[in-house]
Order: C-alpha cells, then structure tokens, then sequence
C-alpha cells in the first residue's frame, strides 16, 4: 500500500515538472536588455515633445543643485560672528568689524555691514537700510525659482499635449484606412505617444515641484535667520554703553 502511494506521487510530481516550463538562467540578462530596450523605444515613440521633456528635466537638475549650493552657503556662519561684532563696536573698530563681514561674505553678514556704515545715524534709519539689503539678499536667493515653478507646471500641460497630438495622430490613421479594417499596429505610434508623453510631463512636473518646495523651505530658513541677525543687531546698538 505505501509503495503504490509513493508511486503515485512520483508520477504526479514528474507530471507537474514536465507540465511547468523551464528558463534557463543565461536568458535572464537577455530578457533583463530586451525590457531596457523596450523602455527606450517606448521614449523614442513620445516624439519631439520627449526631447523637451528631457532638456526641462536636465535644467531643472541644474537649477536645483546650483541653489541648493548657493542655499547652504548662505546659512554657513561663524557662530562667534555676533560676538566678535559686538567686541569690535564697543572698542570702536569700525573698520575691523567692516572687515570681518567682508570676509564672512553670507547674506547676514551684507547686512550686518550695511548696518555697521550707518552707525551714529537714527536708528530707523539704519533698520531700513538693514532691511533693504536683506530684501536685495532674499531676491538674489530666489533667482531661478520662477524657472523651476515653470517646469513644475508646464511639464505635465506639455505632456497633455502630446496625449492630443496622440490621439489626434491614431483617428487620423483610422480615417485613412478606406478598407474598414482597423489593424492594432497602425495605431499604435499615436497610442505610444500619447500615453508616453503624459507620463513624461508627469514625472518632470512631479521631480520639479518638489526641487521647487524644498528650494522655497530652506530660503525660508535663510530669511528666518536674517531676521534673527538684524534684532540681534538691533539690539546691539541699543545697548547702554
């Protein structure tokens, strides 16, 4: 009895192998370059539109990398900068504390310069020439943003232009088809570039609007701190000699 049970699953274990097919493992890089292959072909089948797809892309990396540099640079500062301007004004080294900005080159410290060469003047009208500076500063910062916001925006309403230009490409195929037959391969370059060009616009609107937030977060953080530096300045002139 337990030999004809163990034959039984024998033959039915032989069965499941003979029915299951087989892949052979030096065909798994083949089929790994044939998808990339495919997905490179998909890209090519979006048009010309893929191209500035592409190109707003590659400038929307630029951009980012060049003000998230110019970004930290701006919020670098020496932590003993606030101290060694105080030491300087109240021994009256006007110039050494002018010196010392230059040498910092950040945007507080523009500011703190700007405050420095008006001293002994009312001190409204150092806080607005202060302010001035600041608000050239944070517009120097925000250089290129309206840029980014522009790709994060267009680049999806350019992919839905292709979806149209698509579609527009795939009826006309079928209203020149005068046998009546439609055939799923001439319709198929308006296919592809419609759904290939929306997810183009898709993802560089996507990339882009969150270089652009993260851009907006850290000019915020600057601004915080410039607004920090002018009080604290402020207050440095205030005090009682």
């Amino acid at each position: 009895m337990l030999f004809q049970v163990q034959t039984n699953i024998d033959s039915m274990s032989k069965a499941v192998q003979d029915t299951v097919p087989t892949v052979a493992t030096d065909t798994i890089p083949e089929m790994v370059m044939e998808n990339s292959i495919q997905v490179f072909e998909l890209a090519k089948s979006g048009g010309w539109i893929m191209i500035v797809l592409a190109l707003m892309l590659a400038f929307a990396i630029y951009l980012f990398i060049e003000r998230l540099v110019v970004l930290v640079r701006a919020t670098k500062e020496d932590k003993t900068f606030m101290n060694r301007i105080r030491d300087y004004i109240k021994e009256g080294k006007i110039d050494s504390a002018i010196k010392l900005c230059r040498r910092e080159d950040t945007p507080s410290a523009h500011m703190i310069e700007k405050g420095i060469t008006r001293i002994g003047r009312p001190m409204q009208d150092v806080q607005v020439a202060i302010e001035n500076v600041g608000n050239i500063e944070v517009s120097k910062l925000e250089k290129g943003l309206v840029l980014m916001a522009t790709i994060a925006a267009g680049a999806p309403m350019l992919g839905f232009l292709g979806t149209v230009l698509g579609m527009i490409q795939t009826f006309y195929n079928m209203a020149q088809n005068a046998s009546g037959v439609i055939e799923i391969a001439a319709l198929s370059d308006g296919m592809y570039q419609a759904m290939v060009t929306t997810v183009g616009g898709l993802i560089v609107g996507i990339l882009a609007m969150f270089a652009y937030n993260l851009l907006v977060s850290r000019i915020d953080r600057v601004v915080r701190q410039l607004e920090s530096r002018t009080m604290e300045f402020m207050d440095l002139l205030n005090e009682p000699v």
